[in-house]
């Protein structure tokens, strides 16, 4: 009997990206994938497919064992509840919890680089989920995606219309990946059926600092742009002054913090170990969107 996958998050741009990999890149039949979420009318595609959507709410614990029933291997997406601390590591438990008891087998779980040791806010929420699955009993795969290479288009438009691009991560490292990869990692961990529990530090191919970064922004756009280092003080009273609501800023200012304290300087061949690709570099991602921050 072929094995029931289950994705977590299934609404979202990972979720969505993951289910469509493991149809078209993994070949898995459509009536194995289970696309778990709280708005299945944003699945409809998928149904159309094949593909079953169970409704699946992180706080309403008894809805999480219905959805996750008759699973074998399931994809723990991270949640984006990081409103109030602790709600998203209570989510997680919750989940765990409610595979054991549905019989899930495996849980690939989508975390962070060095959750451990990380100056970045949200890192007990991936440090304690690591922790819960390792008592949990079950078989699991932890993937510690690096930072969305997506995450810096938002950055990059801001600084095409100022020319300035502002930070606190110094002469830090980062090597950024894209959600693609992320994505293409996950379906294939997912449809894996190697033994054993498992790590993955899923990363793009190279670690670069600001500058570097930058560099590569104003060479496939062709306009200037000006790397100006500040604190993390600045940095903070920066994004509140451009409109960055103010929990979320320290959020923000972490990420940098953590990357100009070296510990996010990883990287690692896990895309193409799991995929048989190597990941997306930074220069080829900024070229395919490329017109759209020259829409800026």
């Amino acid at each position: 009997m072929p094995s029931t996958l289950l994705v977590t998050g299934a609404a979202g741009q990972l979720g969505q990206r993951v289910i469509t990999h493991l149809l078209d890149s993994q070949h898995v039949a459509a009536d194995s994938i289970v696309a778990a979420t709280r708005h299945p009318e944003k699945l409809a595609a998928f149904v159309a497919r094949g593909v079953r959507v169970r409704k699946a709410d992180f706080d309403e614990s008894p809805s999480l064992e219905v959805a996750f029933a008759g699973v074998d291997r399931m994809l723990l997406i991270s949640t984006d509840a990081i409103d109030r601390p602790g709600r998203r590591l209570s989510q997680h438990k919750a989940a765990i919890d409610a595979a054991r008891k549905a019989g899930v087998r495996r849980i690939i779980y989508t975390s962070m680089p060095n959750a451990g040791d990380s100056l970045v806010t949200f890192a007990p929420d991936h440090l304690g989920t690591e922790q819960a699955l390792a008592a949990s009993g079950l078989a699991w795969t932890i993937l510690r995606n690096s930072w969305y290479m997506e995450n810096l288009l938002m950055s990059a438009s801001q600084a095409l219309v100022s020319g300035k691009w502002y930070t606190s991560a110094g002469e830090g490292r980062a090597a950024n990946v894209s959600r693609e990869d992320c994505a293409r990692a996950a379906a294939a961990a997912l449809a894996s059926q190697a033994p054993g529990n498992l790590f993955f530090d899923i990363s793009g191919p190279q670690a670069l600092t600001s500058d570097e970064i930058v560099a590569a922004i104003s060479g496939v756009v062709g306009k200037p742009i000006e790397v100006v280092q500040l604190s993390d003080a600045q940095h903070a009273q920066a994004l509140v002054a451009a409109g960055m609501p103010e929990f979320i800023a320290p959020l923000l200012v972490s990420f940098d913090a953590n990357t100009r304290a070296g510990k996010v300087d990883i990287t690692s061949n896990a895309v193409e170990q799991l995929t048989g690709t190597p990941p997306q570099t930074l220069r080829s991602f900024l070229t395919a969107h490329k017109q759209a921050l020259l829409r800026t």
